[in-house]
């Protein structure tokens, strides 16, 4: 394992340079009374110092690592690495913390090992005296550090899962934003206090001339945008999805700008909150496209079903004089000619019903298809 892939290993822990986390103090506090030591620390060796994440009767902040006791435990992961006497050892002969009046004589370090092996620094114990280390101490402190990396390995997973849910929150906001309808959340309390926990920037192309903002905390200015014929129908809805916990359904007019109308639908299924305030999750659509199509067919419908009545009326009155009456030449003529009268009434109906509804068909879809030409049939 190289040192450059220990450092990466390091880094993914996110731990350099954070706060004090109770439970490490607590950890290094125990390693200083079993080894009945005044200083004890969690460090993390870092490229060029030795950084302490837990102190106890230690105040100094991190280390250059070269002078660190603590660089030398990374090269056995199993073992403790113990100084007893450091003024009578040559790796620290040049040390500055082993001389003056509180220099550092003994040191004991178990390594904190990650799950893939390597060492990201030690639970040691320090002291101003020489000092001799038992096997129970020794043993004390390996379960120690492991507890330590119980922990930092635990901090480590709470940390991905929540750049995870950070990442997928944003996402899904992406997605909501993108949306072409509006999806929100709203909450009223009991009394009827109103407020959108969450809001889509849909709502900027439903209401271009309206703050969102605003809005997410007086969702009841969104009423003065809608129709007056339709606000009553509206807030009762409301109301009754709040007492009946049903679905709201509705469909009504906004006013978009002074001369603009929209058709918009709001659906939204409410849940029961504890503090009894009801939490509505729904979408509003833009349907005016769609109301214009229904409309548009009911004119069709109508249309088939009286105007073309007429000249199919008129034909079937001619069948039933031809049928009962003795006709010559001439009067066979004549009925021809109501017949051909007729049809032509009928044809150019409905060449002109094919028309309007193509022009209302890609009107409402926005689809550039051609027209039909006046003349030709189509089927």
């Amino acid at each position: 394992m190289t040192e450059q892939s220990r450092l990466k290993e390091l880094y993914r822990y996110h731990i350099l340079d954070t706060k004090p986390e109770v439970a490490l103090d607590e950890l290094a506090e125990i390693a200083s009374v079993i080894c009945n030591t005044p200083m004890s620390l969690i460090t993390m060796v870092d490229k060029e110092r030795t950084w302490h994440k837990s102190k106890y009767g230690f105040d100094i902040e991190e280390v250059v690592r070269q002078n660190s006791f603590c660089q030398h435990a990374l090269n056995n992961p199993k073992e403790v690495f113990v100084v007893e006497d450091a003024q009578l050892d040559r790796k620290f002969i040049d040390n500055p913390f082993t001389k003056g009046d509180n220099a550092i004589r003994f040191y004991a370090g178990a390594p904190l090992v990650t799950p893939k092996g390597y060492v990201l620094g030690t639970i040691c114990v320090v002291d101003t005296q020489p000092k001799k280390i038992t096997e129970v101490q020794k043993r004390a402190l390996q379960i120690l550090s492991k507890k330590a990396m119980d922990y930092l390995n635990s901090r480590k997973l709470i940390l991905l899962q929540n750049d995870n849910i950070e990442l997928n929150a944003l996402k899904l906001k992406k997605l909501t934003d993108s949306a072409p309808c509006v999806i929100f959340q709203l909450k009223m309390s009991k009394k009827g206090k109103m407020k959108f926990d969450f809001l889509s920037k849909g709502i900027n192309s439903r209401l271009p001339n309206f703050k969102s903002d605003l809005l997410k905390e007086s969702p009841e200015l969104f009423f003065d945008f809608i129709h007056p014929d339709d606000l009553s129908h509206v807030k009762q809805s409301i109301d009754d999805s709040f007492t009946n916990l049903t679905e709201s359904h509705i469909a009504y007019k906004v006013m978009v700008s002074e001369n603009k109308t929209e058709w918009h639908l709001g659906r939204a299924l409410p849940e029961k909150a504890k503090d009894g305030s009801v939490i509505w999750y729904g979408t509003i659509q833009n349907v005016t496209s769609l109301i214009e199509y229904e409309k548009a067919m009911e004119q069709v419908m109508y249309d088939l079903s009286h105007v073309v009545r007429k000249p199919v009326a008129n034909l079937l009155g001619l069948t039933n004089i031809i049928e009962n009456e003795k006709y010559n030449e001439i009067n066979f003529k004549e009925y021809i000619g109501y017949i051909k009268t007729v049809s032509d009434e009928l044809d150019n109906f409905i060449k002109t019903l094919n028309q309007t509804y193509w022009q209302k068909n890609k009107k409402i879809t926005g689809l550039n298809k051609t027209l039909p030409k006046a003349g030709k049939n189509t089927t």
